[in-house]
């Protein structure tokens, strides 16, 4: 009962205990009150409960009561990191039981085995057991011992094997009431589908584990491990380290397993490597290194010390003492049949390469490149960035570029797995260094053309093809509109200066919620199979439109300007430069949006003509008189372009990528024409533009007032022609897929609009930040924009920065003048900042809008 039912086991071994029972009795209360303590509790109090069962079970004479309780204080023992006490525990209760209870202790000491690290002991121990249950005809052992069978073949790499025994444990658990069990072989086929490749999947099987739990009450550190490290893989790094920094805390509080802990600390480090943290991954690696030595898991601590390393590499540090330790824990990681050896081995080749000793860094390169054979894609992608850094040192661009083609092509086939947008943007963060050392091998030889290519092969990628439509899960859409009556409230508390602690718990739970069944959507579209063609976007450019795409290989930006029939490539300033002077421009245009801050137009200027210096140097008097398409890399989306001088006059739209700019262009509008107005509450002006519209539009369908409410506006947008939202606009940087537009019940969030089956071909947001991007991955761009294009919109124009509401109106006017004169929502931007009054406000507000894309 103790699995299945752990609290009513717990209750009923202490009504025993209080009934005088007899010496065996008590052993039995004991033993299952040390199990739950160990297990779900304090491991103090449980090896005291251990103890005293043992003691029990020898004054009851029972050598196979004896051997049960040796092999439960054993598992108990290791736990605590008493490694050697433990396995002396398990030993005499092996040599103590028979038959059927022995079976049970080698299960246990497998286990431990397992834990430990020792994976070949671990498999022989279980396959004496095996056999012993079945023909005893012990259903839930065989069930237990298959599965750790299982999960010791995925340590190994045998997912096969893996995937055999889960299968044939899950068909037996289904004829027992081992609640606990059941839930514990979900977590288990969640580990293993990570293992196969399928973080979908595991998402899913570890969120279902996670639910099953909870209604047991049991804590469930090892899922936290395994969850952390598929966040990991999808890329979200810092989630994984909240997470097991928060497991860690419950863990202290309770006294539970130290072995865990250590286990967690690992996990902990490694997020915080990915999240870009060397300092914290130094110091939670140093953690577990100590507490693992301390345990004696050699398989474990050579695990951490590989993070401590690679942590430490990140940090700066650069010494023969540490091509020596990444050299090393490679060594032992290959002794110890560990998947991770060949990232240890590329680790150290790169540190040689550092410190320019080619000779041993090729050494270590070349094993590390063999995996790029065979295995899950993220060890296959270790193969090849391998092989990219010995093609660099050997000085062959053209091996660079082969394999960096090939690592990332492995990439997007993991990347076409993942259905959620945010996944696929946050998983190209494993492509970034393939990336990067191909445009570098492009900036030393070949000429722009080809820095564009690469430029554009890892850039703006999870706008490639549409995400994989929510499906019609009535809990998600349920959770959806709970969602939004709870936020909706929560604004209206807000305003009325009441506190809302309470409501804002919920909204983040049914965040939380959201999201994660979002995330458990598998990819379905493979891509448009469409590699990028320069010749193709010349075409389409012909002799008038200019695309200018930045390129930032090693922190300098690369001009590259197309059109009329050649690609340029001018230098202009450092990154890090122009990313400060960006922020500058955002401060000044905030305070612009106010009546009275006029004094400090001359200073936005002046900031914008900087920009231009740092961001297109030499190549702002190559851009001809044509219109004019900026491609900027993720980290300067928040650069109101239309600042710059060389571009103020000019039609200008911006695109996340070449790419996407041909596919805007190549979009065909919906037939019919189709106009759509929306006026959400609470805005300063009432949305003072959409009755003009409406008159000048006249067939347009309007929503407004209590009619513009969520389900209605997404109906009304889908297929549209043109969409005018005019809404208050809310960007979310700590979670980019709810940021929204206030509608009367509440907020139409970016997992809304990917709800569409076509979204409006043109869309225009007259609201504060609906321009403004989490970047994230490795050049990818989150938001309201980004979600709307691979959906069928060809143009969009919003807003980077807060705006004066007021003289947003007369902005809007104008631009709907001229897109009914034909004109494109560039052009009729374009015009419409010309039209307005030259005071600082109104010229704030047109700098701060954007067009974007092609239409």
């Amino acid at each position: 009962m103790v699995f299945a039912a752990p609290q009513e086991a717990l209750a009923g071994a202490r009504r025993v205990l209080a009934g005088r029972p007899t010496p065996l009795h008590a052993s039995v209360a004991h033993q299952v009150i040390g199990i739950w303590q160990r297990d779900f509790g304090d491991l103090r109090l449980a090896l005291r409960h251990l103890r005293r069962a043992r003691d029990f079970a020898a004054r009851a004479g029972s050598a196979e009561r004896e051997a049960d309780v040796l092999a439960t204080l054993g598992v108990a023992l290791v736990h605590a990191g008493r490694t050697r006490q433990g396995m002396d525990a398990l030993g005499r209760g092996v040599e103590r039981g028979t038959g059927h209870t022995r079976a049970r202790v080698l299960f246990r000491r497998a286990y431990s085995w397992w834990v430990l690290g020792h994976h070949r002991e671990a498999l022989e121990d279980v396959r004496r057991a095996i056999p012993v249950l079945r023909q005893a005809g012990d259903v839930i052992w065989t069930a237990r011992a298959l599965t750790l069978r299982a999960t010791v073949h995925l340590a190994l790499g045998a997912v096969d094997r893996a995937d055999a025994d889960f299968t044939a444990a899950e068909a037996l658990w289904g004829t027992t009431g081992q609640e606990h069990d059941k839930a514990d072989a979900v977590e288990s086929r969640g580990l293993a589908a990570f293992r196969a490749g399928d973080v979908p999947a595991a998402l899913r099987l570890l969120d279902e584990a996670e639910e099953r739990y909870a209604k047991l009450g049991t804590p469930t550190f090892m899922l936290s491990i395994r969850r952390c490290e598929v966040l990991m893989a999808a890329g979200l790094a810092a989630e994984a380290l909240a997470e097991a920094d928060a497991a860690i805390k419950v863990l202290d509080g309770i006294g539970g397993q130290s072995t865990r802990k250590a286990e967690l600390l690992l996990a902990a480090a490694r997020a915080a490597r990915l999240a870009g943290d060397p300092h914290t991954a130094t110091a939670r690696a140093g953690l577990a290194v100590r507490l693992f030595a301390r345990q004696h898991r050699a398989w474990w601590e050579a695990h951490a010390r590989l993070v401590l390393t690679e942590a430490r590499h990140a940090a700066g540090r650069r010494s023969g003492r540490l091509v020596a330790a990444a050299a090393a824990v490679a060594e032992q990681l290959t002794a110890l049949g560990a998947p991770a050896a060949p990232e240890a081995f590329l680790l150290a080749g790169r540190i040689a390469l550092d410190l320019g000793r080619a000779a041993e860094a090729e050494r270590h390169l070349a094993v590390a490149a063999r995996s790029r054979r065979g295995g899950p894609p993220l060890a296959r992608m270790t193969g090849w960035a391998a092989q990219a850094l010995r093609a660099r040192a050997a000085g062959s661009a053209r091996g660079v570029l082969e394999a960096c083609r090939r690592g990332l092509d492995v990439l997007d086939d993991h990347r076409m797995t993942l259905g959620a947008s945010e996944l696929r943007a946050r998983a190209t963060a494993q492509g970034a260094e393939l990336a990067a050392l191909a445009q570098q091998a492009c900036l030393v030889s070949g000429g722009p053309r080809r820095l564009l290519v690469w430029s554009e092969r890892w850039r703006a990628t999870a706008l490639s093809a549409p995400p994989t439509r929510p499906p019609a899960d009535p809990a998600l859409l349920s959770g959806m509109t709970a969602y939004r009556e709870i936020a909706a409230r929560a604004e209206e508390a807000r305003q009325e200066g009441r506190p809302v602690p309470a409501l804002e718990r919920e909204q983040r739970r049914l965040e939380r919620e959201i999201r994660s069944r979002t995330l458990h959507m598998r990819g379905e579209a493979a891509g448009d199979g469409d590699r990028f063609d320069v010749g193709t976007l010349l075409r389409h450019l012909g002799d008038d439109i200019t695309l200018v795409e930045l390129a930032v290989p090693a922190g300098r930006v690369q001009v590259l300007v197309c059109g009329r029939g050649r690609v340029r490539r001018f230098e202009a300033g450092l990154l890090a430069a122009a990313e400060t002077e960006a922020e500058h421009v955002q401060a000044g245009l905030r305070r612009l949006a106010h009546p009275g801050a006029a004094a400090r137009l001359p200073l936005v200027e002046a900031a914008g003509r900087r920009l231009e210096e740092l961001l297109l140097g030499p190549a702002a008097k190559h851009l001809g008189s044509g219109p004019v398409v900026i491609v900027p890399p993720g980290r300067l989306h928040r650069v109101p372009w239309a600042l710059l001088p060389s571009l103020r006059d000019r039609v200008l739209s911006v695109s996340p990528s070449a790419s996407s700019w041909l596919r805007a262009k190549r979009t065909a509008p919906p037939p019919g024409g189709r106009q759509v107005l929306v006026r959400g509450p609470g805005l300063a002006t009432g949305g003072a533009e959409v009755p003009e519209l409406s008159d000048r539009y006249g067939a347009a369908t309007v929503l407004e007032h209590e009619g513009a409410t969520v389900p209605r506006v997404l109906a009304e947008l889908d297929g549209a022609a043109l969409a005018h939202i005019a809404a208050h606009g809310a960007f979310r940087a700590d979670g980019p897929m709810f940021s929204s537009l206030r509608m009367a019940d509440g907020p139409l969030i970016v997992h809304d609009f990917e709800r569409l089956d076509r979204s409006p071909y043109r869309i225009i947001l007259s609201c504060c930040d609906t321009a403004r991007f989490a970047t994230v991955g490795a050049d990818e761009l989150l938001g309201l924009v980004t979600a709307l294009l691979p959906l069928g919109t060809a143009g969009v124009v919003a807003c980077s920065a807060p705006v004066n509401d007021a003289a947003v109106v007369p902005l809007m006017l104008a631009l709907h003048k001229g897109l009914g004169a034909g004109l494109s929502l560039a052009e009729a931007l374009r015009d419409a900042r010309a039209a307005l009054p030259g005071d600082a406000v109104h010229q704030a507000t047109g700098w701060a809008f954007t067009a974007f894309g092609a239409a």
